[in-house]
């Protein structure tokens, strides 16, 4: 399809409030910024404010998300080119006719978080999904993938679809994930179908006083920077492929709007990888104690706590608990704490997103000094020397 102007008219139909579909628009930018392609793009912040009505839109193409049943049916009377964008399937019956469809592999996402809780030496498995919705039908198609794959290694799985988040209801959720939760055979691999829910599980566990990843260990979907942010204990989680189906569905919208048949394109992308991180990181330790001593530590090690207040929350002496960590860790209670500080420092600069003033305060360092002292004499160079051998070896 020409346009005379050379600009077209763009409708992304995504929920920009979700981080799997911000991250799917970031890709189509990232097309439309390396190459000549020129749209006029029009978004609204929730999708379903666009629904109605959209057979009259007098626009040029579409991309939209089809994990929404709503979506679909609201597409079928549209006569501009439509790019569908979603999750994988097995049941070839649940992609859209006649439409080229790009989708996340959703069998190897599940595959790259059961792996790794396997590579922790855990022996049991749950997989929080969500309630069961036609809007759902991706959560349903992980949720099922998971539970094939535990059963083929003679295991059984335990799944939990939850509570939907809502404000209204979400004190009978957090006791009922809570109870849920402690009804599983410790220790456990939990996947979670979205980062979000990863983050409830993360604050039902601490909120019942359950070690993680001692006892639990959480992995989620989506290596959402939000969650992040919000979780004392840093969550490992699956990155999908997401800007890549964006820039490949942009890339398949561009050859329609210049006449090029789309409509039996199908488009698998795979997940970028797996970012580890506490939550998921399990050892078997033979010591309550240092199990207890590790999660107060994993919450609370970047507020300036002491040996004093992990002993006091143990329930031991300070004397009894440094004994557990010499024979358990071969270090003592303040070393670990020092680890756990690093460690978090070292993924703020990682990230690169914070300011070194920023992550001496955030890290429990008193001073961006005091900071540069511990990794000279930790590490044997300067926050600042880490960083750039971190984004040099990632440009390798």
């Amino acid at each position: 399809m020409s346009n005379p102007h050379g600009v077209h008219r763009i409708a992304l139909l995504f929920n920009a409030n979700k981080v799997y579909d911000r991250q799917i628009i970031a890709g189509v930018g990232a097309y439309l910024a390396s190459t000549r392609v020129s749209w006029d793009l029009f978004m609204e912040e929730d999708f379903r404010c666009r629904l109605t009505g959209l057979a009259d839109w007098c626009g040029d193409g579409i991309i939209a998300d089809f994990d929404d049943p709503q979506v679909c049916a609201a597409l079928r009377e549209v006569n501009v080119p439509v790019v569908a964008v979603g999750g994988s399937y097995t049941d070839a019956s649940r992609y859209p006719d006649g439409l080229p469809y790009i989708a996340t592999d959703n069998a190897a996402l599940v595959r790259l978080g059961y792996d790794h809780l396997i590579e922790q030496g855990l022996e049991n498995f749950g997989f929080y999904s969500l309630p069961v919705a036609p809007a759902h039908r991706w959560a349903e198609e992980r949720e099922r993938l998971f539970d094939g794959m535990v059963a083929r290694d003679g295991l059984k799985s335990f799944i939990y679809h939850g509570h939907a988040t809502s404000a209204a209801g979400w004190s009978d959720a957090i006791e009922a994930l809570i109870a849920w939760l402690k009804s599983l055979p410790k220790p456990v691999g939990i996947l979670a179908a979205t980062d979000a829910r990863a983050r409830q599980l993360l604050q039902a566990c601490m909120m019942a006083d359950i070690p993680v990843p001692d006892e639990v260990a959480i992995v989620g979907i989506d290596n959402d920077p939000l969650a992040r942010t919000l979780s004392r204990i840093p969550l490992t989680s699956v990155q999908q492929g997401t800007e890549e189906m964006g820039r490949t569905a942009a890339h398949l919208l561009h050859r329609m709007l210049h006449g090029a048949d789309c409509s039996d394109t199908r488009v698998v992308v795979p997940p970028e990888g797996l970012h580890v991180a506490a939550s998921s990181l399990h050892q078997t330790r033979r010591s309550p104690y240092v199990m207890r001593a590790m999660h107060y530590i994993r919450q609370y090690g970047c507020l300036g706590i002491r040996t004093e207040q992990v002993a006091n929350y143990v329930g031991v002496s300070r004397s009894l608990l440094e004994e557990h960590f010499r024979r358990s860790l071969k270090r003592s209670v303040h070393q670990e704490i020092l680890r756990h500080k690093l460690e978090i420092a070292q993924e703020l600069l990682r990230n690169g997103e914070c300011s070194l003033a920023d992550i001496a305060v955030r890290c429990g360092f008193t001073s961006v000094q005091y900071l540069y002292t511990v990794f000279r004499r930790e590490l044997g160079c300067t926050p600042k020397a880490f960083q750039e051998s971190q984004q040099a070896e990632l440009q390798e």
